[in-house]
């Protein structure tokens, strides 16, 4: 396999919900493992919470995300902001409806001064995300 870099998102008792948002939005295969699964939940009430999960699409993305173990810190949307770019305005236009839908748009998708198409969201989650559509070149 060659090297790649992910988001690896931090969540609260929602992973599950939240790879399978996720999973709807870009499509993909989703492979979600539980604490209970690997024996690493004193807790029962912890048992079905996701210890690993993987979204990996079509298009070449993967994502990464689980619930928090207790005793554990999170911060939600504090330290990563995730970025889809490219020229495929029709799929990006769709990731950027879904996205923000139930969310909250800090910059609504339109044309900005450097040309493209850009826009910033934070969805139901608490995840901001950023989406730029590349204009062609004349």
């Amino acid at each position: 396999m060659a090297s790649r870099l992910n988001p690896y998102i931090s969540f609260v008792d929602n992973a599950r919900e939240a790879m399978e948002f996720y999973q709807s939005v870009f499509g993909g295969t989703l492979v979600l493992s539980t604490f209970g699964e690997f024996g690493g939940a004193a807790d029962s009430e912890f048992a079905d919470k996701i210890m690993h999960g993987m979204l990996e699409t079509e298009n070449g993305f993967a994502l990464m995300g689980a619930d928090t173990p207790p005793g554990m810190d999170h911060n939600p949307g504090t330290n990563i902001t995730v970025s889809l770019s490219g020229d495929d305005v029709d799929d990006l236009r769709g990731y950027w409806d879904r996205l923000s839908e139930g969310g909250t748009v800090s910059v609504p998708l339109e044309k900005q001064m450097w040309g493209d198409e850009f826009g910033a969201c934070v969805d139901r989650f608490g995840i901001p995300w950023m989406v730029n559509i590349a204009q062609p070149q004349p």
